[in-house]
């Protein structure tokens, strides 16, 4: 029988959605999965997130097969490629086109512009449908536009979507909850447990592999409890939305010392793996949330606040990934040039809020946002940490990064490496921030009230001397005008104390 298409699925393609697997058909087509050395060691990738997409890929293949479909599959060699791969299935298989979805990052997606020249079989390269706007739909927006700001785009995708909408106005009133969404967590409040799976014959197969073959990757394989299905996946949409969901906006940006297992993971989803891989669909995911407020079980600023990071923030950052071109990485507004911190990798630290984010992300391959953005990422801006260390590290040790999310989100958010493209400012914080947010400080070595002397929290001295470094080019920016008045109060005295504190810190950031 003639093949007539090769419909190849990449790793984060595990979604029955997607027009190539819609327009396809078992009886004449075929899927075609890899999984090759040369994505698994592209960067350190954690463990736990080489072994969830290497079992997702598997089950999506075992469904595949119950579906009726003959599924080619290249189980991992430490020596294999896309390129490699593929064009020994066209060789096997001589199909006569090949469809595919556009890969999820530039990399990828232009290696997938050089197939049909190097396999002399015609390649359609379809766009990824799983999102809610297209990418001409960023384009469109942003065209014109001198400044680009979530806020607006997630306004236009909730009107053209009527999610969380009462005719031409936000339910509620308000666009945005942010303000109701910063509670710390009362001391006698415990997190609820999570869903745990079962760990089946493939991905106990799975586990051993990466085991064996990642020996040296930062991060444990011990506690690994994702979704690998997609009925796991809605087991655990359903469990976050019942149990979780009206507690997530009070207690979205607070953080604890892990006295209790759930102190990792708090109220958040732990969705973002299960959507990134295609298992959930963002559609389905803000439609039970909306579903849950809808029937009074959930309160609105929670809804709106989770529907936020996926309808706006999701969206927002692929949309600007794709519009920035393959080159948005390079940048460096900041100049920054400083090495990364061995704590980032294990290694010894007193600071407990650092300690306690890496001690989750090397347990879990997992830290919430606030963690990713106000304690690493808060701690790699104020060091001045080159960018490209610090995308590769957040690339490589969360199970939910693939560069699209990733990039924007480090390079824009947290480091400020796109001079504002992505970010009305850079979000930098002194201690007082880590504080009023967590009780790590409470358990810190450090004193988060002191800025000079031995005890004194680093993150204190290197806020101001970061503001006293970058004052001409931030003297532009309305939203840091406060800060930058605060710095220019303090005495001279206390300026020189504060920038020799500071200096001291940089030069010594692996023994804090």
């Amino acid at each position: 029988m003639t093949l007539r298409r090769l419909i190849p699925v990449l790793g984060d393609q595990l979604s029955w959605d997607l027009t190539p697997l819609k327009d396809g058909d078992p009886n004449q087509d075929q899927i075609l999965m890899m999984e090759v050395g040369a994505e698994a060691k592209s960067v350190p990738h954690h463990p736990q997130k080489i072994a969830l997409i290497f079992a997702a890929m598997r089950h999506f293949a075992e469904e595949a097969r119950a579906r009726g479909w003959q599924v080619p599959y290249v189980k991992y060699a430490p020596d294999s490629s896309f390129d490699h791969e593929l064009a020994a299935a066209c060789k096997a298989l001589d199909p006569q086109e090949i469809h595919v979805t556009r890969a999820s990052e530039w990399r990828v997606y232009e290696a997938q512009q050089t197939w049909q020249a190097q396999l002399g079989c015609p390649v359609h390269i379809h766009e990824d449908t799983r999102f809610f706007a297209s990418l001409q739909t960023f384009a469109n927006w942003a065209e014109g536009k001198k400044e680009w700001r979530m806020e607006y785009f997630y306004r236009l995708l909730r009107r053209q979507t009527h999610i969380l909408m009462d005719g031409d106005d936000p339910v509620g009133g308000h666009w945005n909850y942010d303000k109701d969404n910063r509670k710390a967590l009362p001391k006698d409040l415990v997190a609820p447990s999570r869903l745990r799976f079962d760990k089946d014959p493939i991905v106990r197969e799975v586990l051993a592999l990466v085991a064996e073959q990642f020996p040296d990757h930062f991060g444990s394989l011990e506690s690994f409890n994702w979704p690998v299905t997609r009925a796991q996946a809605l087991q655990a949409l359903d469990h976050f939305v019942r149990i979780c969901l009206p507690h997530f906006g009070d207690f979205q940006d607070a953080m604890r010392v892990a006295t209790y297992e759930t102190d990792d993971t708090l109220f958040h989803s732990l969705l973002a793996p299960a959507l990134n891989l295609g298992l959930l669909s963002p559609r389905e995911v803000c439609g039970a949330a909306e579903a849950a407020y809808q029937a009074g079980k959930a309160p609105l600023n929670a809804v709106e606040g989770f529907i936020r990071q996926i309808l706006g923030w999701r969206e927002y950052v692929r949309g600007l990934y794709w519009h920035m071109g393959p080159d948005y990485g390079q940048s460096n507004f900041l100049n920054a040039h400083t090495k990364l911190p061995e704590s980032f990798w294990g290694g010894e630290t007193s600071m407990t809020c650092v300690k306690e984010t890496v001690r989750n992300t090397e347990e879990n391959a997992y830290a919430h946002h606030i963690q990713r953005l106000m304690v690493t990422g808060n701690f790699a801006l104020l060091l001045g940490v080159e960018a490209a260390q610090v995308n590769e590290w957040y690339l490589s040790v969360y199970a939910d990064a693939f560069e699209w999310v990733q990039l924007p989100n480090t390079h824009g958010m947290a480091l400020f490496a796109d001079g504002g493209r992505l970010a009305s400012k850079p979000y930098a914080a002194s201690g007082a921030y880590i504080n009023r947010m967590s009780d790590y400080c409470k358990s810190c070595a450090y004193q988060v009230k002191e800025t000079v002397g031995d005890r004194a929290c680093p993150l204190n001295a290197l806020y101001w001397a970061f503001l006293a470094k970058h004052e001409d080019t931030f003297s532009k920016n309305a939203r840091m005008g406060l800060a930058l008045k605060n710095w220019q109060r303090k005495s001279e005295a206390d300026q020189a104390a504060i920038l020799t504190k500071a200096t001291e810190v940089q030069a010594n950031i692996n023994a804090l």
